[in-house]
This record gives C-alpha cells, sequence and structure tokens, in this order.
C-alpha cells in the first residue's frame, strides 16, 4: 500500500508498544495488523502475522 512521503510510515501502536517490549527476546511477536509498515527497528524480529 502506498503511502504518502509527507504522512510517514504507518505502524498500529499495539504492534509499535509490541516490538519495544520485545527486547532482544527470541518469542515470535503475534498480530492481525496487515496494515502496518515494517520499520528499520523490527529488523531481527520475527512478527506471525494473522491471515485469516
Amino acid at each position: 500500500m502506498a503511502r504518502s512521503l509527507k504522512k510517514g510510515p504507518f505502524i498500529d501502536h499495539h504492534l509499535q508498544k509490541k516490538v519495544e517490549t520485545a527486547g532482544s527476546s527470541k518469542k515470535p511477536i503475534k498480530t492481525w495488523s496487515r496494515r502496518s509498515t515494517v520499520l528499520p527497528e523490527m529488523i531481527g524480529f520475527t512478527i506471525a502475522i494473522h491471515n485469516g
């Protein structure tokens, strides 16, 4: 999904909080948010996205 540069990337608040609190945990982060953009802070995490 394309997004205007002036708006910036979109990420759900609950997903952002989960990534911040995960730290160096190897446990997958579960989410239903398919509309969120992958940010550099998410690199290295396993994110399980519900698709049904």
